[in-house]
């Protein structure tokens, strides 16, 4: 364990969020949590697109890249693959993440890259002042859908295990102790992890995320192994219909509840999961949907660099432009 301190990982800069921001605590949280990483800051990067979540880097004391909208992804991608040495967080908000930047983000889950993304959702547009998002619920009335918004939205958790993420999860920024416990469990994963952070935006989406930030007795708190029951007394649970999906039901017996299996190779469980709420309007899983091993692309990828090396030797990049057909172009 290093001597560092949660203050080590404060800059000089000017934390420059909305007074009430939900990015305040998610900020806290980090900050108090990389000292347990035992590793030297300059070892780590956090890397942002564009948005309000995009300006976590400046008020990280470790490396950073602003990076442009949606691409933040690629470019840890990129740095993970040339670096494996370093630890490698991307964060970002839902309209970085899955408007211009979906792209990227499933093919980084899909491949496993060995880095850790962090999605602020607030469902909206927080910088650029308020207009609907990818994941803003049905109906949502604002500057660009004055009549309501008509596009379905996505279910992030969903989205991910969809891309065969091997590791997904998410919480609440006012939650400390279990976005705490979230963030180790993404860090200690091999591969790509992927966390949904509700993050209030009390500018232009204030309360959205009320009914399981402020209602506890919502919150589905997912534990592996264990049975799945919430409430203010577990009197609730959640059960598997016939059809493999999941519903939420009241005083039902032990044996008849799902049993959380985080471990499980394929994802309909999980998936299960993450549909019983596609907006947290009443009860909501949170915690670790999903948290299996597969082979890390870093890892696969340097192995065929060394294969290559060994049965090729270093090779020549000159050589190799003037290879075959060259052309000269005047």
């Amino acid at each position: 364990m290093s001597d560092l301190t949660a203050k080590d990982f404060k800059t000089d800069q000017e934390v420059r969020w909305c007074p009430g921001c939900g990015d305040y605590a998610i900020l806290a949280a980090v900050q108090s949590f990389l000292p347990e990483l035992g590793i030297p800051r300059e070892n780590i990067v956090f890397i942002s697109g564009i948005g309000c979540a995009a300006r976590f880097p400046y008020y990280v004391e470790t490396y950073g890249i602003h990076s442009i909208h949606g691409r933040a992804p690629a470019i840890a991608t990129g740095l993970a693959l040339s670096r494996p040495d370093l630890s490698v967080w991307v964060v970002s908000g839902d309209g970085d993440a899955l408007s211009i930047g979906g792209n990227h983000l499933i093919h980084a889950l899909r491949r496993n890259v060995n880095v850790k993304i962090l999605m602020f959702n607030n469902q909206i547009y927080g910088l650029t002042k308020g207009q609907y998002s990818p994941t803003s619920p049905l109906g949502t009335v604002n500057k660009t859908t004055p009549m309501g918004s008509v596009d379905y939205p996505f279910n992030p958790v969903a989205l991910a295990l969809g891309a065969e993420a091997s590791f997904v999860a998410r919480s609440i920024d006012t939650d400390r102790p279990h976005l705490t416990e979230t963030l180790r469990r993404a860090y200690a994963h091999p591969g790509a992890a992927f966390v949904e952070i509700y993050q209030n935006c009390n500018v232009y989406n204030d309360g959205a995320f009320d009914a399981v930030r402020d209602q506890k007795a919502n919150r589905i708190l997912l534990a592996h192994g264990e049975p799945i029951r919430f409430g203010d007394e577990g009197e609730r649970g959640v059960r598997l219909r016939p059809d493999g999906s999941a519903e939420i039901v009241d005083g039902a017996t032990e044996d008849e509840l799902l049993v959380h299996d985080e471990h499980a190779e394929t994802t309909s469980l999980a998936n299960a999961l993450a549909r019983l709420s596609h907006t947290p309007h009443g009860p909501t899983p949170i915690g670790i949907f999903r948290d299996v091993d597969r082979p890390v692309y870093d890892r696969l990828l340097d192995e065929q660099l060394t294969r290559a090396r060994e049965e090729q030797g270093e090779g020549d990049l000159g050589e190799l432009l003037h290879a075959g057909d060259t052309w000269t172009i005047g």
